[in-house]
């Protein structure tokens, strides 16, 4: 099997927009898509679905 050449697939997290939680932790791949993930996720902290937008894990 061949590896990779670069990493392409990276961990970031998800945070809310309104209470800045970082709530979930996901996969992108940085060749496929370029522009930030925005999801509408449930967070636990506000009970109720809001924008979760892409942010660094520490």
């Amino acid at each position: 099997m061949a590896k990779a050449k670069g990493k392409s697939v990276e961990l970031i997290a998800l945070q809310c927009t309104v209470c800045n939680r970082k709530n979930y932790t996901t996969k992108k791949n940085r060749r496929n898509t370029q522009s930030k993930l925005e999801f509408k996720k449930y967070c636990a902290f506000d009970r109720t679905h809001t924008l979760h937008r892409e942010a660094k894990v520490k």
